[in-house]
């Protein structure tokens, strides 16, 4: 364990914490008004932990197999959760929008397993993470609108109709993201293919 790992592990850690307050806000004396402030902190730190886990991992000099394999796990858990957590009232997202998120990171994730096994690296493609800065953006955008909707100034279908665009938008970037990132790597791809049909 690095200092690194001990920033990415927070992400995972911060996940439930996200939902649980989303859900269970009066229990923790946070009221309607107080709610998107709390969770913008949470989503903040959460994104701020994933720039600071890579920059202290390369300035000592502290990649490891761990955290490669953590970082981009605790990535997928952190934002597919915050998602999840908006197909509740009162965002309502459709619940189609995260399982787009959910099979591109699974099938990506897949593949870099398996190709690493079989001995080939597949590289990380700029659309990968210009990818996870939008969906960031998106989830902020949501969490900035429920703020007039906690004071009455937003109706609840506006905020869902709201929200619904915008991660659409960040859904349709992940899927041309995830077929960039095959298509980029597909002479990697055809060989495990190949040596799994010999």
């Amino acid at each position: 364990m690095t200092i690194a790992n001990y920033f990415t592990f927070s992400r995972i850690i911060i996940s439930p914490i996200f939902l649980l307050i989303y859900l269970e806000h009066n229990l923790f004396g946070i009221d309607d008004v107080l709610l998107p402030y709390v969770l913008l902190l949470l989503l903040g730190i959460s994104e701020l932990s994933d720039a600071v886990d890579g920059y202290l991992a390369r300035k000592y000099n502290e990649v490891t197999d761990l955290g490669k394999v953590l970082d981009p796990m605790a990535d997928s858990i952190a934002r597919i959760s915050v998602f999840l957590t908006f197909t509740l009232e009162p965002v309502k997202l459709p619940m189609i929008l995260v399982f787009i998120f959910l099979y591109r990171d699974s099938v990506v994730s897949t593949l870099r397993t398996i190709c690493a096994l079989k001995g080939f690296a597949l590289a990380a493609r700029t659309t990968g993470k210009i990818k996870a800065v939008i969906q960031a953006i998106a989830a902020f955008i949501v969490l900035i609108l429920m703020i007039p909707h906690s004071l009455g100034h937003l109706s609840t279908y506006s905020l869902h109709v709201a929200g619904t665009s915008i991660v659409s938008f960040a859904a349709a970037y992940t899927v041309y993201s995830g077929v960039d990132y095959i298509f980029a790597n597909w002479h990697y791809i055809s060989k495990l293919l190949q040596k799994n049909q010999s």
